[in-house]
């Protein structure tokens, strides 16, 4: 076991104990209601918590919620150092190809909720039954600053493989896979397109005209809208936020796919409340579910629900690229240690 992994893991051993307060903290005001409690582990930012609580309790009154919100890998690891005693009922809104990684680790309980089917095929598990649902979903695109663009006389990139001519050598940022899930998504997507061999040869050449690689997925875009850089390659709603804050960017979707990540829901396996960990997950599949979950994230799991922000490039959801997320989830630590190997040179300092 790496250090790092093993600091992860410590730390979450040691906030079980705030977790079991957090936990017990009104659990008599939820009996008294009749009312199953149920612990709900999720990354979603904070600022989301209260409206999926009390929409989800609105639907599902036999249920209270009790968020325990960490980072995406401190999730992970928690719900691995509690397999056996599980204190969490359910995962909502964790990177998918985490949720994977548990369920290829015996710790999620498989469950095809209701009117699943109505999802976008993209966005559900495969297996039957299935092991995890999707909630929406964060893309690969370019933020393409014109007006330094101008003035270098360098042409708008249409594909991935236009950032490979010597044009753009030291204009481009983009973020490191090892600390950054937009990086990540990437790479998995170039490795999947091109095959191994062809991948890395592409990576090798893109290497030569970056300038950094940043540890945050929003920093690439906003080094491009400041015009520090000509070409960000980083997430959507990042590109939008920009644009429509007054930054000279184009946000540009490669003709040739895009690279992408979803946030899911899973059952934990040894939930004592099942039944109650059911309804709810057949809640998170709803229209509803999906209509709070676009007023966050412009691509979700129902296509039918369209919340397009201002500045949000039409054409992302269908360049999106055939996504294998269980071979992106099994081969993260290869890639990403392959990767840090040939390229950490170029990484920003932490």
């Amino acid at each position: 076991m790496s250090t790092a992994l093993w600091r992860t893991m410590r730390g979450a051993l040691l906030a079980l104990g705030l977790t079991a307060a957090s936990v017990c903290a009104g659990q008599t005001d939820a009996l008294a209601q009749g009312k199953t409690r149920l612990t709900v582990y999720t990354a979603l930012d904070t600022d989301q918590l209260a409206a999926f609580k009390k929409a989800a309790e609105a639907d599902v009154p036999n249920i209270d919620i009790v968020w325990v919100r960490e980072g995406t890998g401190v999730v992970a690891s928690r719900i691995i150092a509690e397999r056996n005693n599980p204190r969490a009922d359910l995962i909502w809104g964790l990177a998918v190809t985490s949720v994977i990684m548990l369920e290829e680790r015996g710790l999620i309980e498989p469950y095809t909720p209701k009117d699943a089917s109505e999802l976008d095929p993209a966005f559900v598990d495969d297996k039957k039954p299935m092991a995890w649902t999707g909630m929406d979903a964060y893309l690969s695109v370019i933020c393409f600053n014109t007006i330094e663009a101008a003035k270098k006389n360098i042409p708008a990139p249409k594909t991935w493989d236009d950032l490979l001519k010597p044009v753009y050598q030291n204009e481009i940022v983009m973020p490191n896979p090892a600390s950054s899930g937009a990086g990540y998504l990437a790479v998995s997507a170039w490795l999947q397109k091109r095959g191994n061999d062809a991948g890395w040869a592409y990576l090798d050449a893109l290497h030569k005209n970056i300038a950094v690689y940043t540890h945050s997925g929003s920093a690439s875009c906003v080094q491009a809208a400041r015009g520090e850089r000509v070409v960000g390659i980083g997430f959507d709603m990042r590109a939008a936020s920009e644009k429509t804050k007054g930054a000279p960017i184009d946000i540009i979707i490669p003709t040739d796919g895009i690279g992408w990540e979803m946030e899911a829901t899973a059952i934990v396996k040894g939930t004592k409340n099942l039944d109650a960990a059911k309804a709810l997950a057949d809640w998170t599949v709803s229209k509803k579910a999906n209509e709070l979950y676009s007023k966050y994230f412009p691509i979700v799991a129902r296509s039918d629900v369209k919340n397009l922000p201002k500045n949000y490039p039409q054409e992302a959801r269908g360049a999106m690229i055939k996504n294998d997320l269980r071979w992106a989830a099994t081969n993260n630590q290869a890639i990403i240690a392959e990767w840090t190997k040939r390229y950490d040179g170029k990484s920003a300092p932490k």
